[in-house]
């Protein structure tokens, strides 16, 4: 995961995603040495994270997405099972 207030705009750039019936946009993110980027190792199958890739308040006072990607990991044992990745998207509104 990325730290949002080190990603600049310069770092992102339009991605058309094209699905059979629609297409859509989303953000990438070119690397920048001052991004501040966090590797979480050993997550257990007990555990989540949780990842917020939009919200609509830009004040610069919370994260507008949270710049992740994924990688092999080289120091991973042979026959570890890969990560499960279960994506759903939530509204949530409050006053």
């Amino acid at each position: 995961l990325c730290d949002y207030r080190s990603v600049t705009p310069e770092d992102t750039f339009p991605v058309t995603k094209i699905y059979p019936k629609f297409k859509g946009e989303t953000l990438g993110v070119q690397y920048n040495p001052s991004q501040e980027w966090k590797f979480f190792h050993g997550v257990t199958p007990d555990e989540a994270i949780l990842i917020k890739c939009f919200d609509s308040i830009e004040d610069g006072s919370v994260a507008v997405f949270t710049p992740h990607t994924a990688f092999e990991d080289p120091n991973t044992p042979t026959g570890t099972p890969p990560r499960q990745s279960i994506e759903l998207r939530a509204l949530v509104f409050y006053d």
